[in-house]
């Protein structure tokens, strides 16, 4: 097991730090294996602080000389920090240190990529570079002198002055350490300005290395426009002078949203319609505004401790979902926010590394930044807003910006501002942040005499140290439907505070079909008697969109889950529904490009276990493969028509319409290619002027085991392109058969190419190793033990890829009994290696634990 005492820390245990940081100076003096750190802090005793030991946080660091007032001093050094008695009066700190940029291969901290030196604190990479209170509730301006070779100097907040090998950098904006960055290298600038609603220019730059700058302009695009919804949507102004980012390509993340200058990882910025799919652009747009919004929602607003995660991640990827829906398509947004949150977040929930939106406690936090936090944290917000109506939701939060600037806050303060706005008591709805698991909603219905009644109950099963569960506050969108498809009930929001309640509806003169959790109004599981008629009713009638895909989802399942465990064939009333909705031109392409996308092998082996049913990997890749063979021999006539009529015969462009049109595209593509043995998307494939056309008929062909000759011109294409070479690793490996997935991805770990040092790299092959169901379970276990071998040997170098590839072994319970001792074998084998990373040991050991 590791070699590090692994410490728990508490929710319930928090102390304030006891001295004031009244401001920051940090001088950087550049060299690769030997940058040296100079410090000058101002501290100030509190005179009420409950702990006044003075202890800094620092790992990794090499202390050169510490000082208080201008005198050395020889602090008590630890692996965590250092401490010392300090004056009972405001005093001045200096501490030089020596760091190794070049030998930081965890990614934390300042370290080197490519020749560039970058930084990356969140959440607690700032002690790698010096001695600091690092923690996010301490705040101060930060002066910043950088001193380097390098052409490009940049740091947070404003630029003061610079000269030939230096440049200086102030922030006016108190911050945390974790919002500390600096970027140095020889990197080239995408400029532009924005114009505030105040009349303040702003100069704007995207920093890459020479040769990408044509792959600047629709991330800048997205930039300008995720500054101007912020103004319109929230009244939220930038603040600065000068808004920078830069495309780093070694990166854990996504990107991270430094005051003023946004650090990202080159796959999340860099984009061009012959490299970057469809998918890829969409991303980035929302990876930008997610990390421009933060500049208030974290920011200006931060984290009273690593507990309150969610306050500024939920809120933002609200916020950034709402953009997003405002750009592009509303519902298309919603229905696959929540495929996402059912495949990622709701396993989380029903797994051994289940834990509440704010947790009441961690070992190691990089491990909480989880889709629980951050996707189930942004369905809270929306629960909010769908509670109080939209103009209380933007009454509170005006109040939250202009009561909390410049804090550290908590979820009891940001819940606060909505009580104090809507007189409301939020203390039961508290529990959607203290509370792990996803509930679960059962629905009955009766009518009588015009009366028609719903009665739901809610249960939220045990979960990992919480065995009992309160009711919450579940708001419930419900529309009525008359036989004809038409409402007789626009859409009313139910508010469920009991286990059990019942909601009646008078004056009806027939009995309704009810569309219930309209727009995924809560996430939960509902759990509703419902006729194969009734679901192919909404499927074809509802008037809200994600109940239409909701019906055909919940068909598709169930004909999917029957294929599996009674080996019939696909049901075909489901079939029909089907292929009317394919060839009705008068829906959105996108929406009907997501009914056609099957649920996945995961759900399915999830929804089997759920029934008591031990799922088998091949038997569920089978029954996808007899459905999607099936479907296209009874659509023979129709799908050279539906494909040449969803083909685009102009350019490429990005946005949200001709996205649709590509992507039904693609599914009708993948069928045509069952039955003419991949002709047209060969075709396709020489024929494409667009990343998106030709990875799609890649794609195709290597679905059906062809497209060697194509996969080979693929990488001599783009052999020189690190981001579509990541995605040539992962198409390999996904598209394998699950008796082959294991070996490919094998093959392509001793790929001249591939390197655990790099993380897009890793997750291209090992995310899609685990990605691919029946190949990753496969019953050889050839899968995980690959997986295993390559977590013991990144664990060396990045601990915190390392534990989120972890997850992958999440769902053990599910399997039959044969796999979970495979697995185990594999997560003992893992645990008992030397000097094990804290990172990885707690998930190894939580998984194994539970």
């Amino acid at each position: 097991m590791a070699e590090e005492t692994a410490q728990t820390f508490y929710l319930k245990d928090y102390t304030p730090f006891g001295f004031d940081v009244e401001n920051v100076a940090l001088t950087f003096r550049l060299a690769p294996s030997a940058t040296r750190v100079l410090s000058k802090i101002h501290f100030a005793p509190k005179p009420d602080a409950a702990d006044q030991r003075f202890f800094l946080h620092g790992e990794q660091l090499k202390l050169i000389s510490a000082k208080i007032d201008g005198v050395e001093i020889t602090p008590e050094l630890s692996d965590a920090g250092l401490s010392c008695t300090v004056p009972n009066k405001p005093f001045v700190w200096e501490a030089e240190v020596e760091i190794d940029p070049a030998g930081n291969t965890a990614l934390e901290g300042l370290y080197m990529s490519n020749g560039m030196y970058c930084t990356q604190c969140e959440a607690e990479g700032f002690r790698k570079i010096t001695y600091y209170p690092d923690r996010p509730d301490v705040m101060s301006t930060f002066s910043v002198r950088i001193e380097g070779d390098e052409e490009v100097l940049l740091s947070n907040g404003n630029p003061k002055s610079q000269g030939e090998g230096w440049a200086e950098w102030h922030d006016p904006w108190p911050k945390p350490a974790y919002l500390f960055a600096l970027v140095a290298g020889d990197l080239v600038n995408y400029p532009d300005k924005f114009t505030t609603q105040s009349g303040k220019e702003v100069e704007l730059n995207i920093w890459v290395r020479p040769g990408d700058e044509g792959k600047c302009f629709f991330g800048m695009e997205a930039l300008k426009q995720s500054m101007k919804w912020d103004e319109d949507v929230y009244g939220l102004e930038y603040d600065l002078d000068i808004f920078n980012i830069v495309a780093v390509d070694d990166f854990n993340m996504g990107a991270m949203e430094n005051k003023g200058l946004n650090i990202f990882n080159s796959s999340c910025v860099l984009a061009s319609p012959e490299t970057s799919t469809d998918a890829n652009f969409e991303r980035i747009e929302a990876i930008i505004a997610h990390e421009y919004f933060h500049n208030w929602t974290g920011n200006r607003i931060t984290c009273r401790d690593w507990f309150q995660l969610c306050l500024k991640e939920g809120l933002t990827v609200f916020r950034d979902a709402q953009f997003t829906s405002d750009m592009r398509s509303e519902p298309v947004k919603r229905i696959e926010d929540v495929i996402a949150l059912r495949a990622r977040q709701f396993s989380e929930d029903m797994g051994p590394l289940s834990h509440p939106v704010r947790p009441e406690e961690f070992q190691e936090i990089n491990n909480f930044y989880t889709a629980t936090v951050y996707e189930k944290g942004a369905e809270v917000i929306g629960m909010l807003k769908r509670l109080v109506g939209d103009a209380d939701y933007y009454k509170a939060l005006k109040l939250y910006f202009e009561r909390h600037d410049g804090q550290a806050c908590t979820i009891e303060d940001w819940l606060k501002v909505f009580e104090d706005t809507t007189d409301r008591d939020l203390s039961q709805f508290k529990r959607w942040y203290s509370q792990a698991g996803t509930p679960r909603l059962t629905m009955d219905e009766a009518y009588a005499d015009g009366t028609y009644t719903l009665t739901f109950s809610q249960k939220t099963a045990p979960t990992p140290g919480q065995d009992q569960k309160d009711p919450r506050v579940i708001p419930i969108a419900v529309g009525l439907l008359n036989d004809n498809g038409d409402e007789l009930l626009p859409t009313q929001v139910l508010e469920m505070t009991e286990a059990k309640q019942s909601f009646s509806f008078d004056g009806l003169s027939g009995r309704p079909t009810a569309s219930v959790l309209r727009e995924f109004s809560a996430p939960v599981i509902l759990e509703r008697e419902s006729s194969k008629a009734e679901r192919a009713f909404l499927l074809a009638h509802d008037t809200d969109p994600f109940n239409r895909w909701e019906a055909g989802n919940s068909l598709a399942r169930e004909a999917r889950i029957a294929m599996v465990t009674e080996g019939s064939a696909p049901d075909p009333a489901y079939l029909d529904a089907l292929q009317k909705l394919l060839r009705d031109d008068s829906q959105d392409p996108a929406f009907r490009a997501l009914v056609l996308q099957p649920p996945s092998q995961s759900d399915i082996a999830q929804a089997l276990f759920e029934q008591g049913i031990t799922p088998d990997p091949q038997r569920i890749y089978d029954a996808a493969e007899t459905f999607a063979q099936t479907l296209a021999e009874q659509l023979t006539d129709s799908l050279p028509r539906l494909y040449a009529d969803t083909t685009l015969e102009y350019g490429y462009r990005p946005d949200a319409d001709s996205c649709g049109k590509r992507a039904l595209n693609f599914r009708i593509l993948s069928l045509l290619s069952r039955l003419d043995g991949g002709e047209q998307a060969s075709r396709q494939y020489y024929a494409a002027d667009n990343m998106t056309q030709q990875s799609a008929a890649l794609t195709c062909l290597l679905s059906i085991d062809k497209g060697e000759k194509q996969s080979k011109a693929f990488f001599t294409q783009w052999k020189e392109d690190r981001l579509v070479m990541d995605k040539w690793f992962a198409l390999q490996v996904a598209c394998a058969a699950p008796d082959k997935a294991a070996g490919v991805a094998k093959d392509l770990t001793r790929h001249e190419l591939f390197t655990l040092k790099n993380p897009n790299r890793f997750r291209a092959v090992m995310g899609a190793l685990s990605g691919n169901h029946a190949g990753f379970h496969h019953e050889s276990g050839a899968g995980y033990r690959l997986l295993a071998d390559n977590l013991i040997a990144l664990d060396r170098l990045n601990p915190q890829t390392t534990a989120r590839m972890c997850t992958a072994f999440q769902s053990l319970k599910r399997y039959d009994a044969a796999r979970q001792n495979q697995i185990r074998q594999e997560l003992q084998r893992i645990a008992a290696q030397e000097g094990l990373s804290r990172d990885t040991n707690e998930m190894i050991s939580r998984i194994l634990e539970a």
